[in-house]
């Protein structure tokens, strides 16, 4: 049964502050009933508007047919509209001060009609009947810095297209939901991170150019639908991290730029409220009504869609006022500096509703730049992200591996100086979209040399990731090799798993996945020295590393022993910390994944004698470009 929604005084003085976190149960459309008729309550912030209407299908779009009433602070406008039905659509129709007539979608529309229309339509949230109480119960106590985390980036409409012969050729959220269940088990991926799922106009901007931020995308169906998605996820112990970018916001008519004939959710200085380079509009976070509607639709995600993480994007660009801007085209702070002190009480502001309300929702910053203390709490002067996107290491990662053999010995501690900041903050480390578009090429692509000795460059450089300290991204389509860049325009080429190489590369992809699951050492200790410690980091002559993470009760440690280029390493001998047998879970070299065979034992037993610094020993032939994987336990021995 409906019932009545209103705005009280107390919902627009706790807007007012920026402190209403579920306003958006109150501004937007929602079904209501009054004097026993059902229908639609919409309320719209619109303080400097003239006059405004609601226009819709139910009406015929009439400009005069329902005028909406100013509230008593003047700030918001409301109406209720008996028997508006579930799915229609409308519009607010803003009178600026100036006689303009703006036709706008709603800022707080739970659903959206699909591009290129832009109208939003009526919908109703409730009723979904969630099952992922498991789902939530295997979360609580649990310290995420401590969990495995290995990330499948994902967009939905072009991870595989449906042959229903559409243009568009779009999966349901329901249909990719039984699909990519399936993937992500076989895979062993613990999340999924969703691109694209705000309802956005433009299919190219890969949804990082919203006008919905309250509606899940109608590209792949309605709200519940979503939620179905969702649901199935959890209910096979998978997260769901979405994209959500609070750095910026299009600049189209029917969007928010502008929005009541003056500029309410961005500064009004262009200086202040453009990014040039993007052509985008800057929120304006010294407004508490736009930090409110940030920090409340975070709330939203969570609250009705069960979500379990925000990667945000672009926080560099809010921190910095000069961000992709010449001189003349920005506006130092108080101190005369370009740091954005809005921006950096909104980001503390919003971990600590967020992640203080529900400690074990990651926030991941995707942040460029070497700002301190992004993971650290606000209490400490951080900006109290769970995770921060480690760019620096992607960076030296692709640019090394990009590298002719003959000249990575020249470029050898690229690969180690991300040790060096590790423990600076909690990282990610990200492989994403955003490293195969724009002629980048696929991951399999940028490695030199012949087609077999790109998936081998591969395989041993994803080992080296997945040993390495961090939590792991992935994009969808480099766990089995794609070939072409990617587009949003067609679906990923997965006619290449018909080519041994390319099965051989998702099987080992899937293989290191199982190995970071199982084993503590991989994912326990991730932000200090007490989970990693090399063996040999300065072998730039051969370019080769070592080096092995320690599990916190000392039993299955895991050594890798990497070889960056396809010589051979007979008798290579590298130290180990203790004595006893080393027992190999991964080679790189074998057949089955696309190698040419290798003869490095399954067991082999340390030898007493000083080497790289260690008191033993193992020896065996090192392949080319081999990655070769070991388990050991910690064994005391006599001096």
């Amino acid at each position: 049964m409906s019932q009545k929604v209103f705005i009280s005084e107390d919902d627009e003085y706790l807007f007012g502050q920026g402190t209403h976190y579920d306003i958006y149960d109150k501004l937007g459309a929602h079904p209501s009933e009054e004097k026993g008729k059902k229908g639609f309550f919409f309320a719209v912030w619109a303080p400097n508007a003239a006059d405004v209407h609601v226009v819709g299908d139910f009406n015929g779009w009439d400009e005069n047919a329902h005028q909406m009433k100013r509230s008593k602070t003047g700030n918001i406008w409301t109406l209720f509209i008996p028997g508006v039905a579930i799915g229609a659509l409308y519009k607010f129709l803003i009178t600026a001060q100036d006689g303009r007539k703006l036709y706008k979608a709603d800022p707080y529309a739970n659903y959206a009609e699909l591009r290129p229309g832009n109208a939003s339509r009526t919908t109703d949230l409730s009723g979904f009947k969630w099952s992922d109480s498991k789902w939530y119960e295997s979360l609580k106590g649990k310290d995420m810095n401590r969990q495995p985390i290995a990330i499948y980036e994902c967009h939905i409409g072009s991870w595989m297209k449906h042959p229903d012969g559409t243009e568009d050729g779009f999966y349901t959220y329901r249909q990719f939901a039984d699909r990519i269940v399936e993937y992500l088990k076989e895979m062993k991926y613990t999340h999924i991170e969703l691109i694209g799922i705000a309802e956005h106009p433009f299919d190219g901007s890969w949804g990082y150019q919203v006008t919905g931020y309250y509606a899940p995308t109608a590209r792949y169906g309605e709200p519940t639908d979503f939620m179905y998605l969702i649901n199935q996820l959890h209910k096979h112990g998978i997260g769901v991290i979405l994209d959500w970018v609070p750095a910026h916001f299009c600049p189209d008519e029917f969007g928010l730029a502008c929005f009541d004939g003056t500029c309410i959710y961005e500064d009004p200085d262009p200086r202040k409220g453009e990014h040039p380079d993007w052509g985008t509009k800057i929120f304006n976070l010294a407004k508490p009504e736009v930090k409110n509607f940030l920090i409340a639709n975070a709330l939203y995600w969570i609250r009705k869609f069960h979500i379990d993480g925000l990667r945000v994007d672009a926080v560099a660009s809010m921190l910095y006022l000069d961000y992709g801007k010449k001189d003349g085209q920005w506006v130092p702070n108080k101190y005369g500096d370009n740091k954005n002190l809005d921006a950096i009480e909104f980001f503390k502001h919003f971990n600590s509703v967020v992640r203080g309300t529900y400690p074990n929702i990651l926030t991941i910053a995707e942040e460029s730049t070497a700002w301190p203390k992004v993971t650290a709490p606000p209490e400490e002067d951080g900006l109290g992200f769970a995770f921060k996107w480690n760019m620096g290491w992607m960076h030296d990662f692709c640019e090394y591996m990009k590298l002719d053999p003959y000249f990575r010995q020249g470029a050898h501690y690229m690969m180690t100086f991300a040790m060096s900041y590790n423990d600076s903050e909690n990282y990610i480390l990200p492989l994403s979209h955003d490293e195969v578009v724009h002629l980048k090429c696929s991951m399999v692509e940028k490695m030199p040399g012949y087609k077999v000795d790109k998936y081998a460059n591969l395989r041993v450089g994803y080992t080296y990731m997945f040993g390495h300290s961090g939590k792991k991204l992935l994009f969808m389509g480099q766990d089995f090799g794609q070939e072409r860049e990617w587009s949003e325009k067609r679906e990923l080429d997965w006619f290449l798993l018909e080519n041994d190489l390319n099965r051989g590369m998702k099987d080992y992809v899937g293989k290191l996945l199982e190995i970071y699951r199982k084993y503590p050492a991989l994912y326990e200790v991730d932000n200090d020295w007490g989970g990693f410690e090399w063996i040999n980091a300065d072998d730039k002559e051969r370019s080769t590393y070592s080096f092995y993470r320690r599990a916190s009760n000392g039993k299955d440690n895991i050594l890798f022993v990497l070889n960056m280029t396809p010589m051979e390493r007979k008798g290579f001998k590298v130290g180990v910390p203790f004595d006893g047998t080393y027992t190999k879970i991964l080679d790189s070299a074998k057949e089955c994944y696309g190698g040419s065979g290798s003869s490095v034992p399954d067991k082999i037993k340390a030898v007493k004698g000083l080497c790289d610094y260690k008191d033993y020993s193992i020896e065996f032939d090192l392949p080319p470009y081999g990655a070769e994987v070991f388990v050991f336990q910690t064994k005391k021995t006599k001096n």
